[in-house]
């Protein structure tokens, strides 16, 4: 049966989720108050990587971010405040950092990206799109012994988990990216990741999704919702009511605001991430990861991308030039022929990534509101399990038997 279905926030997440109801025959609506042009979305590394199975609140992340905390360049800052939200967040994070949650969490993060890495596949084949998407696999690239013995421990264990991971030599390092100068100890290789220039993939979702007749509300702010016996009636926005059968909350880093109204709290920070691009030539043909700095490299189509850090500040859109700089610095000391230009870095850009405190996405119906699918707190996985959020949104929607158990990302989970 067809339903009207309004949803909040107009990111990767948002529309993918209208892509799969819309194929369903619901009329869509998606509302969000930016102009749909900017943001984590369109500044992120590109990555589809099933790579990434251990989620961000892994043992010992917590103790570095307290080390951290008062380096405002270091890969991982969590600016301390005094605020009720960011102090629960913080408490269920640091619960969260523990071995047995990772065990937990890596089949459910390994099934989500799998899944969402063949439906990138099956939308770019069905609906004729051309976005740059290349699979050619992605290295962590290693400055000291420490790190790669750390990193290929984890190799090894996606292999464990099935997943295509080794650990190279220096001569295998060069023979697969033959053209670029590297300072580095050694690499491993994920060769089940892929990589995608995620504006490209933006504007085709965003085109065809008119085409079919989804509705677009850019620059609205959802103000209030309405409700009435635990369930949505209409949205408030500052500038009309939009009521629907169904809603969606997909609203990235500010999904936590509306999801007060509804009495369920989100537990949710904004990770800020930055990017610096540059259209010289830097003979970068595969994606890595400058593991200790946790720099992403992407060789997009017609530039390289160089992004990174997570900063839990708060929501806010303000530019940390020693951010930047970390990230310009990196990118040299891994690449010494590659030297980020002063203009290069004063065009650097960020996003807000919506971070739980395990690590793992929000995505499902809650107990306090009847009519409302969440799907959020991806944090730096948005890109890479898009598409599958969006299937398990209009699946749950459609009362039908997910694609994957999803019993792990539930809305109304405890910490």
């Amino acid at each position: 049966m067809s339903k009207q279905v309004v949803i909040i926030g107009g990111g990767i997440i948002g529309l993918c989720s209208a892509y799969y109801l819309q194929k369903e025959g619901h009329q869509v609506s998606i509302v969000d108050q930016s102009n749909l042009d900017a943001g984590a979305s369109y500044v992120n590394a590109g990555y589809l990587s099933p790579s990434h199975i251990v989620p961000l609140s892994a043992p010992g992340v917590m103790k570095k971010g307290l080390k951290w905390m008062f380096d405002s360049s270091s890969p991982l800052y969590i600016k301390p405040r005094l605020e009720r939200d960011f102090l629960k967040w913080t408490w269920a994070f640091n619960k969260s950092c523990n071995a047995n949650h990772v065990s937990k969490a890596i089949p459910a993060i390994k099934s989500i990206t799998l899944l969402s890495q063949d439906l990138y596949d099956d939308i770019k084949q069905e609906e004729g799109f051309s976005f740059h998407y290349e699979k050619k696999g992605l290295l962590m690239l290693c400055q000291t012994e420490k790190m790669l013995d750390e990193e290929i421990k984890m190799a090894d264990l996606a292999r464990q988990e099935g997943l295509e991971a080794r650990a190279i030599g220096l001569d295998e390092l060069s023979r697969i990216e033959p053209n670029a100068t590297m300072s580095v100890k050694g690499a491993t290789y994920y060769q089940c990741d892929s990589h995608t220039t995620p504006s490209e993939f933006m504007e085709e979702m965003k085109a065809h999704l008119r085409t079919v007749g989804v509705q677009f509300y850019k620059n609205e702010t959802v103000k209030d919702l309405e409700i009435l016996d635990g369930e949505i009636v209409s949205i408030i926005t500052d500038k009309q009511n939009l009521k629907a059968d169904e809603f969606v909350l997909a609203a990235g880093s500010w999904s936590y605001l509306l999801s007060k109204k509804l009495g369920l709290k989100l537990l949710l920070q904004a990770g800020k991430g930055y990017r610096i691009n540059t259209t010289r030539v830097t003979n970068i043909s595969v994606p890595a990861i400058l593991a200790e700095a946790k720099v992403a490299v992407t060789p997009m189509n017609g530039f390289t991308r160089f992004a990174g850090t997570m900063e839990i500040a708060g929501i806010n859109h303000d530019i940390n030039t020693a951010r930047v700089e970390a990230i310009a610095k990196a990118a040299t000391q891994y690449y010494p022929e590659i030297i980020l230009s002063s203009e290069e870095k004063r065009k650097a850009a960020s996003g807000l990534r919506p971070v739980s405190p395990d690590g793992l996405p929000y995505i499902g119906k809650s107990s306090k509101c009847k009519n409302i699918t969440i799907a959020t707190g991806h944090a730096m996985m948005g890109w890479s399990m898009a598409t599958a959020t969006g299937k398990l949104v209009q699946e749950i929607i459609d009362s039908k038997k997910t694609s994957l158990p999803i019993d792990v990302f539930s809305p109304d989970r405890t910490f």
